[in-house]
């Protein structure tokens, strides 16, 4: 079990260095620095010996080829600004890999995020996404650089000084060999250790960002519902578990550290008795260079075997990024691309059921839309219609049947492609953090004119309200509109889904958020716009649904009745209950959604 642990954490270090690569020649001046620095090491302890020797005839003693008065002092400024020299190479350059490879690997995530299927949002909460981003790469740039920072340096110091130390007495070095095996064995227990609780703190970073984030997005639920309380004992649940956690580590880290040092230093023990016993001709000052070596031995040697814990917490974060990395794309086996469609769309004997989920939420859906034919969804919540909505530009991938638009199937478009063709607004607005304008000309309607935006804003009637705001279409909505009502932030939704002018429009009770009168403009305008454009409405208001060619009737995944307004009304079936439960009040205003 060991051995397959070690082979994935090679495996796991070997691919988070395919990062480092780039930044190559960065990486290749900062392991000359590291070099330079830990080379200065040993010559600090043989000036020493120099030193020592010179004392006992400092008239006769010279050093680099001046009196040792002048010489030595003069030796410890050239090593001391040769070392600085080594010092700022390494940490700068290693510095620049780091922040660049931070750089790679979140825009990686980032770029993994625009691509990955919408079940896999499904099954993943936003806060470990974020904390994926934000945490676990500053994890992983500790393995891939301030390790490799720590190895470098303090393993080339340890070469330097143990070849020193054989240079000066290789029977005596021999005994410091001895201990290695032992060092090598509780580095590998701690590792395990390491690796595992890195893990646990991950997942709990990420409970802690979900909370957090939870409850940023739904501050006024939180406030209106009194939930302040809950959500407070949640955070600080999710945040002492995190403390937790991390302490454990840290307890690990602090009882291993003196242990090893314990041993390190039992070991210096056994050579001082050595150099003493056996001293032999050895002068003064190369006994005491031999010990000073030796002495500066346990610090670098402490260093590689704290590095393991940044190593393992870098792993363990690696895991997390690449299992995201790795997840398969959104399919796209289509291959072929049409410039423009005309909206005919057949569903036949269509089946579905959600990834990972054993219930059919469609079962047997049959229908067909001729181009600039409107037809509209109703049943009761649960009953298939925004799933229904969701496969037509193929968020979802459906196992049986067909879905077809202007004869072929939609699984053969090119899916950019395809979802040109689609214009889409939903009941759950989504806005960005941006202007007006680039909030209705967004992503691919980016090249639009100031005329067409302003044309597509006046079609959902957005015109006016925004030119009363403060800087008209550069004013900035703050993040998902919160600076607009919920009317006007489905108005720019739907003003944006004008801008794109597809063939096929689909409106998620597009009308839900807005009032009576706002409501009554939009649909005037959705007359207009849905004219050569085939529709299809989850209906909320009736007021929709009147005008719809067809009306079809979900319940439990299947269409139970169909036909228009006026037919389904006189069928006194499940549509005529529905309508008499939504029309209530007297004056025939909506009293519920269907």
């Amino acid at each position: 079990m060991a051995h397959s642990v070690r082979q994935s954490s090679v495996s796991l270090y070997l691919r988070l260095l395919r990062y480092v690569r780039p930044y190559l020649r960065a990486f290749a001046i900062s392991i000359l620095g590291f070099v330079i620095f830990a080379s200065c090491q040993p010559l600090l302890a043989d000036l020493l010996k120099y030193f020592l020797d010179g004392l006992q005839a400092p008239e006769h003693s010279r050093f680099l080829g001046v009196p040792l008065l002048y010489g030595v002092p003069l030796a410890i400024i050239l090593i001391a600004g040769w070392q600085g020299v080594g010092s700022y190479l390494g940490n700068f350059f290693l510095a620049r890999v780091g922040r660049g490879v931070v750089h790679d690997l979140r825009c990686a995530l980032f770029d993994s995020l625009l691509v990955l299927p919408n079940a896999y949002y499904d099954q993943h909460n936003s806060g470990h996404l974020v904390s994926r981003i934000v945490f676990d790469v500053t994890q992983v740039t500790g393995a891939a650089t301030d390790a490799i920072k720590v190895v470098i340096r303090e393993g080339f110091t340890v070469v330097f000084l143990f070849g020193y130390l054989l240079w000066m007495n290789w029977q005596l070095t021999l005994i410091l060999l001895l201990i290695l095996p032992l060092i090598a064995r509780m580095v590998s227990s701690a590792s395990r250790k390491f690796r595992k609780q890195s893990r646990r703190i991950q997942e709990a970073m990420g409970d802690v960002t979900h909370v957090a984030s939870e409850t940023i997005q739904g501050y006024r639920v939180v406030r209106s519902f009194g939930g302040e309380t809950y959500e407070r004992q949640r955070f600080y649940r999710a945040s002492a578990d995190n403390m937790d956690k991390t302490m454990q580590m840290v307890r690990t880290q602090s009882i291993y550290t003196p242990t090893l040092q314990l041993v390190i230093y039992s070991n210096m023990a056994v050579l001082m008795f050595m150099v003493m016993f056996f001293r032999g001709d050895a002068s003064v000052g190369q006994l005491v260079a031999y010990i000073m070596a030796a002495t500066m031995l346990p610090k670098p040697i402490r260093q590689l075997s704290e590095v393991s814990a940044t190593i393992q917490k870098g792993l363990a974060a690696a895991e997390s990024i690449f299992a995201q990395l790795d997840e398969p794309a959104e399919q796209d086996r289509g291959t072929r691309v049409r410039e423009r469609v005309s909206g005919r769309i057949e569903v036949r004997q269509l089946d579905f059921c959600y990834p990972g989920s054993p219930r059919t939420v469609l079962s047997g859906v049959s229908f067909s839309m001729a181009p600039g034919q409107m037809v509209a969804l109703v049943g009761r919540s649960g009953s298939g219609k925004s799933t229904l909505a969701s496969l037509i530009p193929r968020f979802y991938h459906h196992e049986q049947g067909q879905i077809l638009l202007d004869g072929l199937d939609i699984e053969d478009y090119r899916l950019a492609n395809l979802r040109q063709h689609i214009a889409l607004v939903t009941q759950q607005v989504v806005l960005f953090n941006d202007t007006v304008r680039n909030n209705i000309a967004y992503g691919d309607l980016a090249g639009a004119t100031a005329g067409e935006v302003e044309q597509a804003a006046r079609a959902a009637y957005a015109h006016d309200f925004i030119r009363q705001l403060p800087r008209g279409y550069d004013t900035l909505i703050g993040e998902n509109g919160v600076l607009l009502s919920g009317g006007q932030r489905q108005r720019l939704a739907i003003a944006r889904a004008l801008l794109k002018n597809a063939p096929v429009l689909i409106l998620d009770e597009a009308t839900s958020a807005l009032d009576t009168e706002s409501e009554r403009h939009i649909q005037a305008a959705l007359d207009q716009v849905m004219r050569g454009r085939t529709t299809l409405v989850i209906a909320h208001r009736l007021s929709t649904i009147e005008r719809a060619d067809l009306i079809l009737v979900m319940d439990q995944g299947q269409i139970i009745e169909r036909g228009s307004h006026a037919a389904l009304l006189a069928a006194n079936g499940a549509y005529a209950r529905l309508h008499a439960r939504q029309f209530r009040d007297d004056d025939g205003e909506p009293a519920g959604c269907c």
